[in-house]
């Protein structure tokens, strides 16, 4: 039987979506901390391909803020002015709450115990100072709350600040030097169990605003 070879353009295509998706998990976990730098022959080594799905995939994460390209043409993760780190954290102020509030009608009790599970796993994050397993349960938490909005287009726009932000997530970690789970997930959780929507809507603003506000401070 013989096998169809997939076309150069499709190759190419495949190469840049995988290269896009892992740089961009690793930028949106804070993998990466903040003015660290990418070139195209790091990454087309580290991948075994050419240069072009490696520009492709650059370029995409440019055009989302993921990562900066100054006028030399250097690429590396963005280093946040207090200003910029003040208008993403109310931008999550106004996106994540109205998430969270259009989600709560569909939120059913095994999705509660859901995120009651992966607030312990962001607990023993905390405990075990990783700061990489920390940011991933966290944003794990919210996501699966959100999902329930069936908010497509409000959940894509909530997920491109918090790939903006996941380098200075990174350094937040590192400055705060947490020793204990946030604890406006147990009042996010306790809103939900008890359909509180002004209760939730606030939980969920001062949870993802906080730290961030401590960062610019």
């Amino acid at each position: 039987m013989l096998l169809t070879q997939r076309p150069p353009e499709a190759a190419t295509t495949v190469a840049h979506d995988r290269i896009y998706r892992t740089i961009r998990t690793r930028i949106m976990h804070g993998q990466m901390l903040p003015g660290e730098a990418l070139t195209l022959r790091g990454i087309a080594k580290e991948f075994d391909v050419s240069m072009t799905p490696a520009r492709e995939a650059l370029r995409r994460l440019v055009s989302e803020g993921a990562l900066s390209l100054s006028s030399s043409g250097r690429v590396s993760t963005p280093e946040l002015t207090n200003d910029r780190i003040e208008e993403l954290a109310a931008i999550r102020a106004l996106l994540e709450p109205e998430l969270s509030a259009r989600a709560l009608p569909r939120a059913h009790l095994a999705l509660i115990d859901r995120m009651d599970v992966i607030n312990s796993t962001v607990a023993e994050a905390v405990a075990h100072r990783d700061p990489v397993a920390y940011i991933r349960a966290n944003l794990e938490f919210h996501r699966t709350l959100y999902l329930r909005a069936q908010a497509p287009a409000m959940l894509a726009l909530a997920e491109t600040v918090w790939l903006q932000l996941g380098p200075t997530m990174r350094a937040l970690y590192g400055r705060l030097r947490r020793t204990d789970p946030p604890r406006h997930h147990k009042l996010i959780i306790a809103a939900l169990k008890a359909g509180d929507e002004p209760g939730l809507r606030l939980a969920v603003r001062a949870d993802v605003t906080q730290g961030l506000r401590l960062l610019a401070g």
